[in-house]
């Protein structure tokens, strides 16, 4: 989808050179996947301690054991 936008010029080169964008599009497609990212990661955290496993991880953990 083709959309205009008026970005500042310095950060968009500065995103393209850190992320190793070859292009303007890419480094705003990298930005915007990484942001999705860390949304849903700071999500799960927010469930932490929510959900009770009644698992010796342990157990489950050893090879054969499963």
């Amino acid at each position: 989808m083709r959309t205009t936008m008026d970005l500042p010029e310095d950060l968009l080169e500065e995103a393209k050179s850190i992320s190793g964008a070859g292009s303007k599009t890419a480094a705003v497609i990298l930005a915007l996947k990484d942001y999705i990212d860390r949304k849903k990661i700071a999500e799960l955290r927010k469930l932490k301690g929510a959900i009770r496993v009644d698992h010796d991880l342990t157990t489950l953990r050893r090879p054969g054991k499963r």
